[in-house]
C-alpha cells in the first residue's frame, strides 16, 4: 500500500482531511468507510473533505477505486441506518410528548409533516442523501414513521452511491486539486444552511405573531 502524503502540495496534513488520511492511510477502504459512518452520525464532519479525499487516495493506488465506492457508500449505509434505529426507538408517541412542550409549535404542524413524510417520504429518503446536513437528518423521520426497512436500505444505498460517487471520481480525477472540490460542495452547504435559517426565522416569526395576536383577542373578549 503506498503512502498517502497529505503534507504536499494544497494537502493539509492536520484538521480533518490529515484525520481522515490517517485512517484511508491505515486502514484503506474500511478506514474510509468508517470515516462516512461518522460523518453520517456527527454531520459537522463534512463529506464533501472525507469522499473527494478518498478518491484522490484511490488515484494514489492506496485503495483501488472500486473499493473505495463499495466502502463509502457501506459506511453511509451503517450510518444512516443508525439514525433510522434511533427514530425508530423514539417513537411517534415520544416524539409528540417532546414536540408538545416545545414552544411555538403546534400538534398540527407535526401531523402534517408526518403525513408529507407518508406521501413523500420514498423521495426525500432518496434525494435526501444528496442534501448536506439534511442526509443524515432524514433518516430520523423515516424511522419514527417506521418505513419499511427493506425500502429505506435501498434509497439509502442508491441515493448514498449517487452522492459518494461524484465526490469520489472528482477527487480521483482532480488528483492534488482534490480539496477544491470541497469549496464548491461547502458554498452549496452554506447556501442549503441559510436557506434553513431563513425559514427557521420566517417560523418563529410567524408563530410569535399568531401568539400575540391570540393573546390580544382574548383579552379583548
Amino acid at each position: 500500500m503506498q503512502s498517502l502524503n497529505l503534507a504536499s502540495g494544497q494537502q493539509p496534513a492536520g484538521g480533518i482531511a490529515g484525520w481522515a488520511g490517517d485512517l484511508v492511510e491505515t486502514m484503506g477502504g474500511p478506514g474510509a468507510g468508517l470515516a462516512i459512518a461518522l460523518e453520517n452520525l456527527f454531520p459537522p464532519l463534512p463529506s464533501e473533505v472525507v469522499l473527494p479525499l478518498t478518491g484522490f487516495a484511490a488515484g494514489q493506488g492506496v485503495l483501488s477505486l472500486a473499493s473505495a465506492l463499495f466502502w463509502t457508500t457501506l459506511g453511509s449505509v451503517v450510518g444512516a441506518t443508525a439514525l433510522y434505529w434511533l427514530g425508530v426507538l423514539l417513537g411517534r408517541e415520544r416524539l409528540h410528548a417532546i414536540w408538545a412542550k416545545l414552544p411555538l409549535v403546534k400538534a398540527g404542524d407535526l401531523t402534517r409533516t408526518e403525513e408529507w413524510f407518508a406521501k413523500h417520504g420514498t423521495k426525500a429518503v432518496f434525494f435526501g442523501r444528496m442534501v448536506p446536513v439534511f442526509r443524515s437528518l432524514i433518516s430520523v423521520p423515516a424511522g419514527v414513521e417506521r418505513m419499511r426497512l427493506p425500502a429505506f436500505l435501498l434509497l439509502t444505498t442508491a441515493g448514498s452511491l449517487i452522492w459518494n460517487s461524484v465526490l469520489v471520481l472528482a477527487g480521483y480525477w482532480l488528483g492534488d486539486r482534490w480539496s477544491t472540490v470541497g469549496e464548491y460542495v461547502g458554498l452549496f452547504s452554506k447556501a442549503v444552511g441559510a436557506l434553513l435559517v431563513v425559514a427557521l426565522v420566517v417560523f418563529v416569526v410567524k408563530r410569535v405573531s399568531q401568539h400575540r395576536s391570540g393573546r390580544t383577542g382574548d383579552h379583548r373578549s
